[in-house]
């Protein structure tokens, strides 16, 4: 049976295709290697690799890698944190999808990731990370929350709806109902709490200057009927 993770990123995270056309247009830019930071089960560095692109992928978690290395055997796979990584080759590109640079515990962490990414980028590489606008998502009065994510695996049926988002001290708190139905019918249901850091893009480029990045520009990925919109901001070595 599928791991439980591996199940529940693809639920939450697998349908997301907003942001691709962007890191695509990237890759083709820059050529390789690249580096995707948190890469999860493979959703952009599965799609770059398809395209001929040398890519590498980090993750945290053993059981997104191992779903990654067989959906895309051509990505080769580091089991790591990003705020403290070490691989023994340098890249053009290194991107951070997503969410990732607010879930790093605030500015400490993002510092941490940023000089990782220093170290393994060519002179003048690229980096590329987005910012996500929690914020907005904000559910307020009677607004209704959008409707769940879904997918079918084995008969199960798998289903996670953002049920509420509170803004508190600097973070972004979004709650998820998740719901597993078996193909008897049974019911299976958790709450959990997702905490994203509040981070903008001026905010976030001074902590890239200070650590050694230049050139830096932004692009916006808009927002979708199912997902909040993005900055990604982008910079050089």
């Amino acid at each position: 049976m599928t791991a439980a993770a591996v199940t529940w990123h693809d639920v939450e995270h697998g349908a997301y295709e907003a942001d691709v056309p962007f890191w695509r247009e990237l890759a083709a830019a820059e050529g390789g290697p690249i580096l995707d930071l948190g890469a999860g089960t493979g959703r952009v560095a599965g799609d770059l690799a398809s395209r001929g692109h040398d890519v590498v992928a980090l993750d945290s978690d053993p059981d997104l890698l191992a779903a990654l290395a067989q959906r895309a055997p051509a990505v080769a796979t580091v089991h790591g944190d990003v705020r403290d990584f070490a691989i023994q080759r340098r890249f053009a590109l290194v991107i951070a999808p997503m969410q990732l640079v607010q879930i790093l515990g605030g500015r400490a962490g993002r510092m941490a990731m940023l000089r990782c990414v220093h170290a393994h980028l060519q002179p003048g590489g690229m980096f590329a990370a987005a910012l996500a606008e929690p914020h907005e998502a904000v559910l307020g009065g009677d607004v209704v929350p959008p409707l769940p994510d879904m997918i079918e695996q084995d008969g199960w049926v798998f289903s996670s709806q953002p049920v509420s988002v509170e803004e508190t001290n600097g973070h972004v708190v979004v709650t998820r109902r998740r719901q597993a139905v078996s193909p008897s019918g049974g019911l299976e249901e958790e709450l959990v709490e997702i905490t994203l850091d509040i981070v903008g893009a001026d905010e976030f480029g001074r902590e890239l200057e200070a650590c050694g990045f230049a050139e830096l520009r932004w692009r916006e990925i808009p927002e979708t009927p199912d997902h909040i919109g993005s900055t990604v901001v982008v910079c050089r070595r």
